[in-house]
């Protein structure tokens, strides 16, 4: 089966949906298809660098098109980075040769346009893996307004690749139901959350040893947040909690790990939002928060062994539009996980299920809460992490259980429907 796949990230960049494209291109490609990936050329959040147009890689043709490279400072520039990169995708997808299956992803949104009429022009199948959904993401964010022109037009495009699709792949059951909310016929909607990266992140108490010594964090408890840095993760709450316990470096009790100059907050990652926490803890000379780039894969499990204590965050207006995946690879390194988002919600539901003593939460806006819940997890006792606490709800999410469902649903099979 020759399939082609759309996004604007794929090998070797790091971002999520670059990631897990290319999982699925692999697992694809070892199945014995004609796998094809048609992508952006530019990394997607590192300025200047770029890939090769063509390659082969592990049996993968790989055809990455230029844009304007105008980054994320402004809408107006990220609008036309996402417009000259369609523009382009067209131009070159229009001579590849015909596929039997389409997949785009939402990245930029106007893809999955293409990718259905690709399908249509070929007389193939079009699946629709949505990763974010939009406009309603664009306008909860604010970047759009309700009813205006701009969130008329991409209402359209995206409810006529929803319409156009054989099948659309969702990643939880409020994003299912947000769909299913616009007339989409619920038999055609396939609940799949992303997976984690099982081969490469694992609790690695020697690359936590690294990365502490690397970044002088031996002798502090580490509150991290890594990945994508978006006003869909608003960070206002944890940057307030930071200031908050910035501290003077002395103790009640005399003791400095339990003092509130011992908690260090490391971002880790990129993104629109990531040079707005380097501007509050500057403005506010805050000594007590690391902002550090996104790290290799092959170094991830190491950074995010190193937390003590990680952060999820999602914005409430949110809820089923994005999905914070990194719960999957923190439940991976068995590190205790503070929830700042809305509650029912995908992780919030996951967390449920698991104990206590391994999670927290707290509500976008209440940095009180923040400060409290980081707290606890400082004051525990230092009995080490027990992963009994986080396998079975880490296996759910593994790559080797999900991977195989999505490429079933891709080459034709049956998948079970994985809801939670």
């Amino acid at each position: 089966m020759k399939i082609l796949l759309l996004n604007q990230t794929f090998y070797p960049d790091v971002v999520s949906t670059a990631q897990h494209l290319t999982d699925l291109a692999v697992a694809l490609a070892e199945g014995g298809h004609e796998v094809t990936v048609l992508c952006g050329q530019r990394a997607y959040d590192t300025a200047g660098k770029s890939f090769p147009k063509t390659e082969r890689w592990n049996n993968i043709t790989i055809h990455r098109v230029g844009s304007l490279g105008l980054g994320k400072s402004a809408k107006w520039r990220r609008a036309a980075d996402f417009a000259s990169f369609f523009l382009t995708a067209t131009l070159k997808a229009f001579r590849l040769p015909r596929h039997d299956v389409v997949v785009a992803l939402t990245s930029p949104p106007l893809i999955s346009v293409l990718g259905a009429r690709l399908a249509r022009r070929w007389g193939g199948s079009f699946d629709y893996w949505i990763m974010d959904l939009n406009p309603d993401e664009a306008i909860a964010a604010g970047w759009l307004r309700p009813g205006s022109l701009a969130a008329r037009m991409l209402d359209a495009v995206s409810r006529f690749s929803l319409r156009r699709a054989r099948q659309v792949i969702v990643l939880d059951r409020f994003m299912q139901e947000r769909i299913a909310a616009k007339g989409i016929d619920p038999s055609r909607i396939q609940v799949l959350p992303p997976w984690s990266h099982d081969d490469e992140v694992r609790f690695d108490p020697a690359g936590r040893d690294r990365f502490r010594r690397a970044h002088g964090l031996q002798d502090r408890f580490v509150v991290m947040y890594s990945g994508n840095h978006s006003p869909c993760h608003p960070l206002d709450t944890v940057l307030e909690a930071a200031r908050s316990l910035q501290g003077d470096g002395s103790s009640p009790n005399g003791s400095a790990l339990d003092s509130p100059s011992s908690i260090l907050f490391c971002f880790v990652g990129g993104g629109s939002e990531f040079a707005k926490v380097q501007r509050f803890a500057a403005a506010h000379q805050l000594k007590n928060i690391l902002c550090l780039p996104y790290q290799p894969l092959e170094q991830l499990a190491g950074s995010l062994s190193a937390a003590d204590l990680h952060l999820v965050v999602m914005g409430e207006p949110f809820l089923g539009t994005i999905h914070p995946c990194k719960i999957y690879n923190i439940l991976l390194i068995h590190s205790p996980v503070l929830f700042i988002g809305p509650r029912p919600s995908h992780v919030s539901e996951i967390l449920e299920t698991m104990d206590g003593s391994c999670h927290g939460w707290a509500r976008p806006g209440d940095a009180g809460a923040v400060r409290e819940q980081v707290q606890r997890f400082q004051g525990r006792e230092p009995t080490g992490r027990r992963p009994e606490l986080f396998e079975a709800t880490a296996a759910r999410f593994s790559k080797r259980a999900l991977l195989p469902r999505l490429v079933e649903l891709i080459t034709g099979g049956k998948a079970e429907t994985l809801t939670s």
